[in-house]
């Protein structure tokens, strides 16, 4: 005969599949799986992930509390809209953050950064005919850029925060990865701020990181449902909002 599972270990297994729904759900929104608009209700979901409702609700309400989504009736959901003045909050906690990194990487021995410095040159500062063509991967590697930036600084509590702002803007960056232009241009942006900082400018790595960041900052307002439904994977069909 099977002993009977315990109280404590059935919610274990409740959290452990509430945690793993959160992530497969976090992991299509910024895979631009599910966009801003689309609705769903917990059934689908519960169906789509093999689940009972309970974890897929959990989950949810997880999301509801980091501002993903929103409930729309009893057990409707919806993709929040994309908040435009909170991004570029966002992206200004990004820029005080980074700039912060970047003068206090400028202060430590050349010896203690290199290590860090050639890692990052091996990534970006590369021929043209070596570069990544795929947006999606340059996205993840721009992203990598900045928080070995936050990692190098020192600053653990700095690095945590600044690793949260990240998550909340990257469907954002995805977006902007999605045009070609902005590829070419992360590789030469990212190699001025690396040789500012590999020939201690520190002054001038600064500025360079503010202005990039701040192009990135200004292509928020730039994003149209056009764009969106553009980057959408195209084996997806639209869900109507």
């Amino acid at each position: 005969m099977q002993p009977t599972p315990s109280p404590r270990s059935q919610g274990d297994s409740s959290r452990s599949r509430a945690e793993a729904i959160y992530a497969q759900l976090k992991d299509d929104l910024f895979g631009l799986r599910l966009m801003p608009g689309d609705r769903f209700s917990e059934g689908e979901l519960a169906e789509r992930m093999r689940a009972s409702r309970t974890p897929v609700r959990q989950a949810l309400h997880r999301l509801e509390r980091e501002g993903h989504v929103e409930v729309v009736s009893r057990s409707g959901w919806r993709v929040r809209a994309f908040d435009f003045t909170r991004l570029e909050e966002l992206y200004e906690i990004c820029i005080v953050l980074e700039l912060e990194a970047v003068r206090r990487l400028g202060e430590r021995p050349a010896a203690e950064v290199s290590p860090l410095l050639d890692q990052l040159g091996r990534t970006w500062l590369v021929a043209p005919e070596r570069r990544l063509k795929d947006g999606q991967a340059v996205s993840r590697l721009d992203e990598g850029f900045h928080r070995q930036l936050l990692d190098a600084a020192g600053n653990g509590e700095m690095a945590r925060l600044h690793a949260d702002v990240s998550e909340r803007i990257r469907v954002v960056r995805r977006l902007d990865f999605t045009q070609a232009a902005r590829v070419t241009l992360a590789y030469e942006e990212h190699g001025k701020i690396l040789g500012a900082l590999l020939t201690k400018r520190n002054e001038d790595a600064q500025r360079l990181l503010k202005a990039h960041l701040e192009v990135s900052k200004a292509e928020v307002r730039t994003i149209t449902l056009h764009m969106l439904h553009s980057a959408r994977p195209r084996d997806l069909p639209a869900r109507q909002g």
